[in-house]
């Protein structure tokens, strides 16, 4: 990053260089000030149009998590600082995986973009809702969700949000870091942090080392996370940064297991399905180009990402027990030209993203053994069975787009942006001809085939200053997702060969789910200790993905019948109660209604509430002290009621949490901190369904305390 009091800087660049460059990495706006407000009028933020812009003059509603706080919160599971932003619930499934609620249900879905700096984590296609245990999020530089479709700048996959986990900067000179924490179930942990600057160059490297023996039965989990940024000033109008991130996971997967009420209530450690696991490998490596001109900024930014996975699905076990490896790599690249114009303060972006991701798929059916049976039997055991898939698999992406911005008079900002995505994959099948038969199920195949998308992605909206302290905002939006590998080409399992192969032809017909979304907002202050920002959305999702079952065959397709309907509102504040005190809060209400939703010729949901989709959610913080006195914090989280079916017959009563956490210097660079989890022990639910007709539930981690120490040199 180039300061004007780092070494970076000697060169004296210009202070347009400075505000720019400076903007588009990290803004110190986002970093600096735990007591800030969350939301500002002045504030920054780099995932609206990929560099920094105000938030007053964005037309959508944008969650910002500074560094400040998530270092304050130290969060053991991501879980545990994204509630902070209104309408987001993020879940536990065991480890650090999760499932993820913005604007929609609760969902394992493809519905989200997940980025690091502003680069997808993921490639369109190998989509994985455990997105966040890929990032080292307690290490990050900061959070932002961008709520609502954001297809028209990132592409597919950005239907609910797009959240971008932002890596530290640099330090201006040297400096080292680490903690270490230790708590209840054997949970341990290291953080180490370190960097320096010289010259025209500044690097940071970051460590993460987890261990947890996890509270239910089989349920361990371990991980290895890094993360290094480097960055050099080349000459007084470019920078080049370059991020190396990896994640290594090791879990048993079975936290996520549901099991009966009796057991919920009387021994929530109990896990069904202990044989379950999952082994991650995750690498990613990109180095952005950013050169300024007088009114224009180019950025290119090639990259690499690799991802293996082997799985052993706990929730598949009673109907469709496999073992699978999937993995992919990609090469790609982002392209960006900006250039400013004097009238109208306006502004032109045009890029491009390129992406080109070869993967596969093997999968074995397993047998199992165990104990019981129906939804409570315990799976002990299993012995690998016969090849059901076995297929290589590459994605392309090449994806033009413009973003335009005027201001018409003083107050006004008006904004623009269009994009079309050409998708395509290419699919290779070593399994030939027909169904595979494996432990009397059959696994339909597709032969070797090519598949193209082609979607144009346009939003409209319009910012407008009432005054210094309060603006508003309108927009509307569209968003796609394209089918995923596994959609496409891994079908459901079937009973005969005849109807596996429906399902494998039906799959190849499976279009894009599109989204329309409009939203309106303000964003104000009140006087110099208060802020807040209030939003109301009505989003429309088409062509959504159905599993109907045919009630003269009895075969089970996949169909692009489903049509949905999500709107609410969104309230997030906080305010400087007294010297030392501060209130935070986030509060949303909303509700998610299947509008067209026949699973079968005599089964339909049509007009009844989606499942897992709490109508409101809020999040409160209640915090006294600061940096050099010690500094203790009081957390209300609360869910409401939710259906655990689609047919609305089982329902949920929601919960509320108490956390509480604090930490307390010993020295001038040395502080002890400690966090208690649900601290009045409520039995609580993570999710919920219904299995053979009787209520499940995946129990939430009971009271907990974690404590460590930190030092700094």
């Amino acid at each position: 990053m180039i300061f004007s009091s780092s070494p970076l800087s000697r060169r004296s660049p210009t202070p347009l260089a400075l505000a720019l460059l400076a903007a588009f990495w990290t803004p110190p706006g986002l970093a600096q000030d735990a007591a800030a407000p969350e939301v500002a009028l002045g504030e920054v933020t780099v995932t609206g149009t990929r560099e920094g812009q105000l938030v007053a003059e964005t037309p959508a509603t944008v969650g910002i998590i500074k560094e400040a706080a998530v270092r304050e919160a130290r969060p053991t599971h991501p879980s545990e600082i994204m509630g902070q932003v209104p309408g987001v619930w993020v879940n536990v499934t065991g480890g650090e995986g999760h499932q993820t609620a913005i604007r929609q249900p609760l969902t394992t879905s493809p519905v989200y973009l997940y980025l690091e700096d502003g680069v997808p984590t993921r490639s369109t296609g190998f989509f994985n809702h455990n997105a966040l245990y890929e990032v080292n999020v307690p290490q990050s530089g900061g959070i932002e969700i961008s709520k609502g479709p954001g297809s028209a700048l990132y592409g597919s996959d950005a239907i609910g949000g797009v959240i971008n986990v932002l890596t530290r900067k640099p330090p201006r000179q040297g400096e080292f870091e680490a903690s270490a924490e230790a708590g209840a179930y054997g949970w341990w942990r290291t953080l180490l942090s370190g960097g320096n600057a010289f010259g025209d160059n500044a690097f940071r490297a970051d460590l993460n080392l987890t261990h947890t023996d996890g509270w239910r039965e089989k349920t361990g989990y371990d991980r290895q996370a890094g993360t290094l940024r480097w960055e050099r000033a080349l000459g007084d109008d470019a920078l080049l940064k370059t991020v190396l991130s990896f994640s290594q996971i090791d879990q048993q997967t079975a936290g996520s297991s549901a099991i009966s009420k009796n057991d919920y209530d009387n021994n929530p450690k109990k896990n069904y399905t202990p044989i379950s696991f999952r082994k991650v490998s995750a690498l990613r490596l990109s180095t952005s180009y950013e050169k300024e001109g007088a009114d224009t900024l180019l950025s290119i930014t090639p990259y690499y990402r690799n991802d293996d996975m082997d799985l052993l699905a706990n929730w598949s076990l009673a109907y469709d027990p496999t073992v699978y490896n999937t993995r992919n790599q990609s090469f790609g690249v982002l392209l960006k030209y900006r250039t400013d114009f004097v009238p109208l303060r306006a502004r032109l972006i045009v890029g491009a993203d390129l992406d080109h991701s070869p993967g596969s798929r093997s999968e074995n059916r397993i047998a199992t053994s165990g104990s019981g049976a129906g939804y409570t039997r315990v799976y002990t055991g299993y012995t690998l069975g016969a090849r059901v898939y076995d297929y290589d698999v590459a994605y392309t992406g090449v994806a033009p787009y413009v973003h335009g911005e005027f201001s018409p008079v003083e107050r006004l900002r008006v904004t623009g942006g269009l994009r079309y995505d050409s998708v395509r994959y290419d699919f290779s099948n070593r399994l030939a001809g027909g169904a595979v038969a494996a432990g009397g199920a059959f696994y339909g195949q597709a032969g070797n085939t090519s598949i193209e998308y082609g979607h144009l992605s346009p939003k409209f909206g319009a910012t407008w200053a009432f005054s210094n302290t309060l603006s508003g905002f309108a927009s509307y939006s569209h968003a796609f997702r394209a089918p995923s590998e596994g959609q496409l080409f891994r079908p459901s399992v079937a009973g005969s060969a005849a109807n596996a192969q429906l399902a494998a032809a039906a799959a190849l017909d499976l279009k894009p789910v599109k989204v329309d979304n409009y939203e309106i907002g303000l964003r104000g202050k009140l006087g110099r200790s208060a802020s807040y920002e209030i939003s109301v959305y009505h989003m429309i999702k088409r062509d959504d993905i159905v599993s109907y079952k045919d009630p003269v065959s009895n075969a089970s397709t996949s169909l692009n019948a489903g049509k949905t309907e999500h709107q609410g509102v969104e309230i997030g504040g906080g305010v400087d109660l007294a010297s030392l005190w501060r209130l935070d809060g986030a509060f949303s209400y909303a509700r998610h209604t299947y509008k067209k939703w026949a699973v079968s010729g005599t089964v339909d949901y049509s007009g009844r509430e989606m499942e897992l989709a709490p109508r409101t959610i809020g999040n409160v913080r209640l915090a006294y002290g600061d940096e050099r006195r010690g500094k203790v914090q009081l957390e209300w989280v609360h869910l409401g009621s939710w259906w655990s079916d689609q047919a609305n017959t089982v329902k949920y009563d929601g919960h509320e949490l108490i956390n509480l956490r604090g930490q307390l210097p010993l020295a001038r660079d040395v502080k002890l901190f400690a966090n208690v989890h649900n601290l009045f022990d409520r039995r609580y639910a993570e999710s919920t369904g219904v299995s053979s007709g009787n209520a499940t539930f995946a129990p939430g981690l009971p009271r907990s305390l974690v404590a460590g120490v930190e030092a700094k040199w």
